[in-house]
């Protein structure tokens, strides 16, 4: 018995010691936007991908408790570094958007179970790939000599 309560005061300590550790949940600045195909696209992408692959990402209360911050951060930081619709070039992995969409391995199943608006019928999952097909080549840069 007193090493169970040992157990659980380490576990405890554990919990409490975890919070400290930094986790970035900030968005960089916008760097483009892309010239959506139409407001279908860029509804679907913002309900099922922004979070990920985006500088917009609605970052929830539960991102500040850890362990699900480092997860969630992990999470985000890997998916703009493949495909981020805010930066130039999009990513190193941009050409595979349509079809991630439109074959149904992204949003990943972990992310829609939090956000129902995610959870693409099939006919969603067309419009999105169809969409993200015609928008990608179309970028106007939101910072520049240009823009004020």
């Amino acid at each position: 018995m007193k090493v169970l309560k040992i157990i659980v005061l380490l576990l405890i300590v554990a919990a409490i010691g975890i919070q400290f550790i930094p986790v970035e949940t900030t968005n960089p600045p916008v760097e483009v936007e892309p010239l959506w195909d139409s407001p279908q696209t860029k509804e679907l992408f913002y309900n099922a991908c922004a979070d990920c692959h985006s500088n917009q990402t609605v970052w929830p209360w539960y991102a500040k408790v850890a362990p699900v911050s480092l997860w969630l951060s992990d999470h985000v930081s890997e998916g703009r570094e493949h495909f981020n619709i805010n930066v130039e070039g999009y990513g190193r992995d941009a050409d595979e958007a349509p079809d991630a969409a439109s074959e149904g391995w992204m949003p990943l199943e972990s992310y829609t179970w939090m956000h129902p608006k995610a959870k693409l019928t099939e006919t969603e999952r067309t419009a999105l790939a169809d969409g993200l097909t015609k928008t990608l080549g179309k970028v106007v840069p939101m910072h520049g000599p240009d823009s004020e």
